[in-house]
């Protein structure tokens, strides 16, 4: 989902007169461990970092504010809230690239076909339909399981797989923390996202053996190679989707919405991608003019155009006009809103990283039903209760 920024690096050594070095390029959950080590390292050659909402609080020592920066006209069309989830402790630490809130994809030729959808009544008594809830989905994903087809897909570890019980966990009406910071997703709602997870994987094995060393380009990739009946991803991603060079199903593929919890609330773990400067950059004038390159409107229009959804309303009022001659990309957008209605977002605080980190290693040891779903939830919020002890969250 970085492909388009990469492609504008050059016209950028044109126009400033520098020459930009890619130090990394790393998945998000090994570029924060690339970052942490390097900054508590006291390395510099660090000058302009691809961050997180949710991240930058725990990099804030390692950051530096861009108020001074970054003139209004910058930032005027930045739309409030990804404004807002970028300022830590009051400072403009990063500036939001675009908002990142997923989708289920899924094979529209599997749903339609006639011949499915008989075998499906047939054995459920059902109509067959794009899944509306989470336990329709896992009775569909059950169904679609065969050789060389994987009912439903979801990451195995890091992030991924913290997200999806994260959106389980509130679908079923409960949360991760109170106000307080304490952990209360030891409770009925945690127990039954984390069985999900584990009925999805261990009991009807409607993913592959190896889903827990896979992240989201693993399972992307197997969706689009025609290996998954479903998927949920990201905008960012969508051009890969659209594309018959990197999508053997490509003109098979359908977008709904997330399904909905036993509570009937439909959650999907969100925030915004950004970049940010480093306080001890070598350049801080060049890393501030890339900075402002990558999140021009410009920049965030041609992201958009090929999936994202942009942080600056310009942009995106730019692409909703050039949708409008597209009943599919409008279709895209609408449920793009309707899901930013839905987005969840965690608390932010420097430690939020170690908290997610905890719960995923917890679930998915349930996942693989090594464990209970109870012990699982048990185990990870006693695990961050140490964590959470010495933090408060971070207001912006």
């Amino acid at each position: 989902m970085y492909d388009p920024l990469y492609e504008i690096i050059p016209a950028f050594e044109q126009a400033a007169g520098q020459r930009v070095e890619v130090v990394a390029r790393l998945p998000h959950p090994e570029l924060n461990a690339f970052v942490k080590a390097h900054f508590e390292s006291a390395a510099s050659g660090l000058d302009l970092l691809s961050t997180h909402t949710k991240y930058a609080p725990s990099q804030a020592r390692w950051l530096t504010r861009l108020d001074d920066d970054l003139s209004a006209d910058h930032l005027h069309d930045v739309m409030p809230r990804p404004l807002e989830l970028s300022r830590i402790g009051g400072d403009l630490l990063q500036v939001p690239r675009n908002v990142d809130v997923r989708l289920l994809h899924y094979r529209r030729d599997l749903f339609e076909s006639s011949t499915e959808q008989q075998a499906f009544e047939q054995l459920t008594g059902r109509r067959l339909r794009v899944p509306a809830t989470w336990d329709e989905l896992a009775e569909v994903a059950s169904f679609f399981t065969r050789p060389g087809i994987h009912g439903f897909l979801f990451p195995g570890r890091d992030s991924g797989l913290f997200g999806t019980f994260y959106e389980l966990l509130v679908g079923a009406g409960g949360d991760l923390f109170d106000r307080t910071l304490r952990p209360v997703f030891d409770s009925p709602a945690g127990e039954w996202a984390g069985g999900m997870l584990a009925d999805l994987h261990a009991t009807r094995r409607v993913t592959p053996r190896e889903l827990a060393e896979w992240h989201y380009d693993e399972i992307s990739a197997a969706f689009r190679a025609g290996h998954a009946a479903m998927v949920c991803d990201w905008p960012g991603s969508y051009h890969l989707y659209k594309d018959p060079a990197t999508c053997a199903v490509w003109d098979r593929v359908g977008l709904a919405a997330l399904p909905a919890g036993p509570a009937g609330i439909r959650a999907a773990y969100a925030g915004c991608h950004s970049f940010a400067v480093a306080a001890n950059a070598r350049n801080r004038a060049g890393a501030v003019a890339l900075l402002k390159w990558f999140t021009s409107v410009d920049a965030q229009t041609r992201e958009a155009r090929r999936g994202s959804i942009p942080c600056r309303a310009s942009a995106l009022r730019l692409i909703r006009n050039e949708a409008r001659e597209d009943s599919v990309e409008t279709r895209r957008l609408e449920l793009l809103a309707d899901a930013e209605q839905s987005m969840i977002i965690p608390p932010r605080f420097a430690g939020y990283p170690k908290c997610e980190d905890a719960i995923w290693q917890s679930l998915q040891k349930v996942m693989q039903g090594l464990c209970t779903a109870r012990e699982g939830v048990q185990r990870a919020a006693a695990a961050i209760l140490p964590i959470v002890s010495a933090h408060v969250p971070v207001e912006s």
